[in-house]
């Protein structure tokens, strides 16, 4: 997986790419923890993301708790692969999720 980060104005938008899992889960959180300062808003662009496990499931719901608001946390350009398991897990009721176009 590949992890590029922006921060601008309070919003941290996190773009991700390829596979989502348990091995790269932690580099995800990593990178969360370590931009976190001053962070008002969280945007996780997953255009490129084809899949993600469990392990990055977690780490969603972490920064949703991190960010303590579903407005704050939204997940744009969601694949239709990532965005099936996002709506079998409830993941749509508990943040803000946009398909991709």
């Amino acid at each position: 997986m590949n992890i590029a980060t922006e921060k601008e104005n309070g919003t941290l938008t996190i773009m991700l790419s390829g596979k989502l899992d348990s091995t790269s889960a932690p580099e995800l959180e990593k990178a969360l923890t370590e931009q976190a300062d001053g962070v008002t808003s969280l945007v996780f662009d997953l255009g490129e993301l084809s899949y993600t496990s469990s392990a990055g499931l977690r780490v969603f719901l972490k920064a949703r708790k991190m960010m303590r608001s579903r407005d704050d946390v939204r997940l744009i350009h969601t694949a239709p692969s990532v965005l099936e398991v996002l709506e079998m897990t409830g993941f749509t009721e508990i943040m803000t999720v946009e398909a991709a176009e």
